[in-house]
C-alpha cells in the first residue's frame, strides 16, 4: 500500500465567522470541520497526517497522536509556506503528500484516494478541480493539448479568454515524493502580498517538465467555509448526503425534515417520521420506528423498538428490543431491557428498567438531590402507576406494583404492592358555596 501523508492546513489568516471559536472547529453534522477532513484522509488509507496550525491553537494539542503530528506556522505567509511548516513530517518512506484544508469539511475519502493514486501511479502532481458556471474569483485551471495541467491562472492575472474557462482550482493537491516535493522549496514570494503560494508549484513544474494531471470533484465537495452563511451551506450539503445514505435502507417520510450527525447509524427497515433530529452517538436498529418530533443524542435504539413522537433521549441511553417510548417521554442515562413500555409524559433518568416493565404516565425518577445523581432500579415486569415519584437511590423489585400517585423513598421487594400517598378523606353532603352578594 502506498505511504501517503496528508498535510491539513488549519492556520488560515482570514475568517468572517465573527466567533470566538476557531473557524475549523465550527461543526458540520456535529463534528468539527477539521475533524471531517482528518477522518476522510484516514478513511482513504492515508498513513499519517500533519496538522498545520497558527501560533495560538491550544485546541490542536488534544488531536495529536501516533498518526497525527502538529506543526506551527508561526508567520502565515501563504499556502506553500504552510505546507513547508510540516516539512519535519516528510519521512523517507513517503510516496506522496496530499494537501488538504481544514475548512473544506465535505471532501471525501474517495477523492483523496483518487488524488494519491494519480501520483503513486506516475504523475508528479495532481490538482483537484471543479467546474462552475460562475467562476468569478477562482483560479482557472489551464490545460495543454494533451489535457495535462499547464497553469493555474488567478483571475486578476487572467486574459479575457482565460476568464471564460469554467474549470477552477480547488486548492487541493497531491504531490509525488522526491523532486516534486522538494520543488516546494523553490517557490518564491514575488507577488504583491509577499506570500508563498502552492499554486506556483505548477509554474515550476512546467519549467522542470513535471507530469501534472488533474481530477474533478463537485463544487459542493470542495467548498470552503469562511462565514456562517457558507457554514449553513455546508451543513445543508452534509444533510443531503446523509439523507441519501439513510434512504438506502430506511424509510424517511419527509427526508428534508430529518437531521443526522456524522456518526448516525441507521439499520434496515427503519421508519423515520418527519421532524426528527439525530445528535451525535445514535444507533437505530433494524425495524425500529422513530416517530415525529423526536430528538435523540448518545442513544441506542434496539431492533423493533419505537420512540416518540415528541420524545427526547440522551446521556448514554439504550432502548431495548421491542420497547415503546411514547410522546413527551425523556430518557437520560437509562438502560431499558426488552419490552419496556413508557407510553407518555415521564422522565426516566439514571435508571435501569427490567424487561417488560410498565411505567405509567407522569412517572419521575428523582435522580438529583441537589449535589449528586443517584440511580433507580426497576425490576422486570414491575408496574409503576401513573404520577409516581421514585426518589433515588431506590430499587423496585421484579413484579412489584407501585400504586398511582405514590412517592417511593424506600426499596420495594419483588411482587410487593407499594402505596405512598395521603389517605383520601371523603366528606358527604357538602353544602354548595353561596355566591357573594
Amino acid at each position: 500500500m502506498a505511504q501517503a501523508l496528508a498535510v491539513v492546513l488549519a492556520a488560515g489568516k482570514g475568517t468572517r465567522m465573527r466567533s470566538k471559536t476557531p473557524k475549523v472547529l465550527h461543526k458540520v453534522g456535529g463534528r468539527a470541520m477539521v475533524d471531517h477532513v482528518l477522518a476522510a484522509a484516514a478513511e482513504a488509507g492515508v498513513s499519517r497526517a500533519a496538522l498545520v496550525v497558527g501560533p495560538e491553537a491550544p485546541w490542536a494539542a488534544g488531536r495529536a497522536g501516533d498518526a497525527l503530528s502538529l506543526h506551527v506556522q508561526a508567520e502565515q505567509k501563504g499556502t506553500a509556506h504552510a505546507v513547508l511548516a510540516a516539512r519535519e513530517a516528510f519521512a523517507a518512506d513517503l510516496d506522496a503528500v496530499v494537501v488538504l484544508f481544514g475548512d473544506n469539511p465535505l471532501v471525501t475519502a474517495a477523492t483523496i484516494d483518487r488524488m494519491v493514486e494519480r501520483v503513486v501511479g506516475g504523475a508528479d502532481l495532481a490538482v483537484l478541480a471543479f467546474r462552475t458556471a460562475a467562476p468569478t474569483g477562482y483560479g482557472r485551471l489551464l490545460l495543454d493539448e494533451n489535457g495535462h495541467v499547464r497553469a493555474i491562472r488567478e483571475e486578476r492575472d487572467a486574459s479575457e479568454e482565460e476568464r471564460a474557462v469554467t474549470l477552477c482550482n480547488s486548492g487541493v493537491m497531491a504531490i509525488r515524493a522526491g523532486a516534486p516535493l522538494e520543488a516546494l522549496e523553490s517557490i518564491g514570494a514575488d507577488n504583491a502580498k509577499g506570500e508563498y503560494y502552492l499554486t506556483d508549484l505548477v509554474a515550476i513544474g512546467v519549467e522542470r517538465g513535471f507530469d501534472m494531471v488533474w481530477e474533478e470533484a463537485s463544487p459542493a465537495e470542495v467548498m470552503g467555509v469562511n462565514d456562517r452563511a457558507q457554514l449553513a451551506e455546508a451543513e445543508a450539503e452534509f444533510q443531503r448526503r446523509a439523507r441519501a445514505r439513510a434512504l438506502e435502507t430506511a424509510t424517511l417520510i419527509a427526508p428534508e425534515t430529518v437531521y443526522f450527525s456524522h456518526d448516525t447509524v441507521i439499520g434496515e427497515d427503519v421508519l423515520i417520521e418527519p421532524n426528527v433530529v439525530f445528535g451525535t452517538g445514535v444507533r437505530v436498529g433494524d425495524g425500529a420506528t422513530v416517530h415525529a418530533f423526536t430528538h435523540l443524542v448518545d442513544t441506542v435504539v434496539s431492533p423493533g423498538a419505537a420512540v416518540g413522537p415528541f420524545a427526547r433521549s440522551r446521556g448514554g441511553t439504550s432502548v431495548g428490543p421491542g420497547s415503546k417510548i411514547g410522546n413527551f417521554v425523556e430518557l437520560k442515562n437509562a438502560a431499558l431491557a426488552p419490552g419496556v413500555k413508557i407510553s407518555h409524559l415521564s422522565y426516566i433518568g439514571d435508571a435501569v428498567v427490567g424487561a417488560a416493565a410498565n411505567i405509567g404516565a407522569g412517572t419521575i425518577t428523582c435522580n438529583y438531590d441537589g449535589v449528586a445523581k443517584h440511580r433507580t432500579e426497576i425490576g422486570a415486569g414491575a408496574f409503576i402507576g401513573s404520577n409516581s415519584a421514585l426518589v433515588a437511590p431506590v430499587t423496585i423489585g421484579e413484579g412489584a406494583f407501585v400504586a398511582s400517585g405514590s412517592v417511593i423513598t424506600e426499596d420495594v421487594p419483588a411482587n410487593a404492592l407499594a402505596l405512598a400517598r395521603g389517605r383520601q378523606a371523603t366528606k358527604p353532603d357538602r353544602s354548595p358555596l353561596k355566591p357573594k352578594s
